[in-house]
């Protein structure tokens, strides 16, 4: 997914309970749905920045990776502005974009 045209704000802001709540009829279960998603969006996020950190990588030193440092710099501070993943998985399930599926409590015997 591209984190990068989400309409997620940057600051965290106060949320009504009953709005989280209204789809799972849980509190907690909201909760947890966004916590997972926050968690995934995590990783790919973290795994996007270090491949792209990964092709800065040298074992030498020289004069050349003082102007890579200045790239690295843009592309930390550019991951750093993003929204944090929990704010991106809030717009996400306020939005409907997140599916999850409750699995039945007590399995079916036949």
């Amino acid at each position: 997914m591209d984190y990068k045209k989400t309409n997620a704000e940057t600051t965290t802001t106060t949320r009504d309970l009953r709005d989280l709540e209204n789809k799972t009829g849980n509190i907690y279960e909201t909760l947890a749905i966004i916590s997972k998603r926050a968690n995934q969006i995590s990783v790919e996020i973290k795994e996007e920045l270090t491949n792209k950190l990964a092709e800065f990588a040298s074992h030498t030193d020289n004069l050349e990776e003082i102007f890579e440092n200045r790239e690295q710099i843009e592309i930390s501070k550019f991951y750093e502005r993003l929204p944090k993943p929990t704010l991106i998985a809030v717009q996400e399930y306020l939005e409907n974009k997140i599916y999850y599926r409750k699995p039945s409590i007590e399995p079916e015997q036949n």
